[in-house]
This record gives C-alpha cells, sequence and structure tokens, in this order.
C-alpha cells in the first residue's frame, strides 16, 4: 500500500474521530495532527469518558489506548461497535502481546498499534480497508522488546509476585529476577 499524503485522505462524509488514551500531552499531540488530516476530533481521558462519549455521539473513527488508569480500552471499542458497527477503531498500547492483539480483533477493533505510534502509521491503520495492509512500521520493536514487554505485563498482572510471574512463564526466579532488573532493550 502506499502512504496517503495528509491532503488525500478520504474520509467520508463523517469525520468524526474519538481519541482515548490517559497520556494527556500524547492525546493533545496526536488530537492536533489527526486535526490537521481533517479529522473531526474528540479527546477522552478515561474509560468512562471514552464510553460515555461514544454512547452519546458514536464516532466514524476511533483511537483507544489498551491500559487506562479506570480500566480496558477494549470497554469503549465494544461501545463503539454497539452503537455504530461500522466504525474503524485502532487499539493502541504500549504492551505488545498476542493475546491482547487477539482480543481487541475479536472484540471489533479494525486494527492493532504497539506505541510509540506516529499520527501516520494511525491514519494508515484507520484507513486500511480490507486487503489492503498498512505499510510495517518504520521502527517496530524488537524481539527482545517484545519478550520483555510481555514479561512486564506478567508480572503486573500477577501483582508483582516473582515467584508468580515465574512459575506462569515457566522460567526459574532467579533468571525473572535477573530480567526484571536490567533495563528494558531498544
Amino acid at each position: 500500500m502506499r502512504m496517503m499524503a495528509d491532503t488525500e485522505l478520504d474520509l467520508g462524509e463523517d469525520t468524526s474521530l474519538l481519541l482515548v488514551d490517559d497520556d494527556e500531552a500524547f492525546v493533545r499531540r496526536l488530537a492536533k495532527a489527526m486535526e490537521k488530516r481533517g479529522f473531526s476530533v474528540e479527546v477522552a481521558l478515561s474509560v468512562e469518558e471514552g464510553r460515555a462519549s461514544a454512547l452519546a455521539r458514536p464516532p466514524a473513527y476511533a483511537v483507544c489506548d489498551l491500559r487506562l488508569e479506570d480500566g480496558n480500552g477494549l470497554d469503549v471499542v465494544e461501545a463503539i461497535r454497539e452503537k455504530r458497527p461500522e466504525s474503524r477503531i485502532v487499539v493502541l498500547t504500549g504492551y505488545g502481546a498476542i493475546a491482547t492483539a487477539v482480543a481487541a480483533v475479536k472484540i471489533g477493533a479494525t486494527d492493532y498499534l504497539s506505541k510509540p505510534a506516529d499520527a501516520s502509521d494511525i491514519v494508515n491503520a484507520l484507513m486500511a480497508t480490507g486487503d489492503d495492509l498498512p505499510p510495517p512500521p518504520e521502527n517496530p520493536m524488537s524481539a527482545d522488546r517484545v519478550r520483555w514487554e510481555h514479561i512486564q505485563r506478567v508480572y503486573e498482572l500477577c501483582d508483582r509476585n516473582v515467584s508468580e510471574t515465574a512459575r506462569r512463564l515457566n522460567m526459574h526466579r532467579r533468571t525473572l529476577q535477573r530480567i526484571l532488573a536490567k533495563r528494558s532493550p531498544r
């Protein structure tokens, strides 16, 4: 697929875009970038705000962070799908995991992107249709980084319990402790 220039976007009649992310600085920058591309942007900083907005004014497009302070962004995806099944939704997350991607797509997300994703990546994912997949990201996460993210996610889900995390990941507890003590790979 060739990259779409900002002026070529065919958004259709309804250009409504809902951005749901609890990182206020990120979501404000993204909102400005998306407005420049022709979207009519509404911002929500929590699952509660996102659901309320989705139910009151179902958007044609949406970008939802997966992990928010007050819950799971997939709840917002479900609310949008309830009211507007044809909307195009991209789920963003800093914790790229295959299971989460599958869950997001099953619930109705059009695509799933790992952070950091820039406005161009997001627009390409929102506008891709059918077999017309967006191009791969310019700087994808390394395999080491994906592994590290997965370990961190399981560690958090186990309430930061090293023994339980090691058991679930089928690794020795000391090996896990060494991995957790290191900085994240790039």
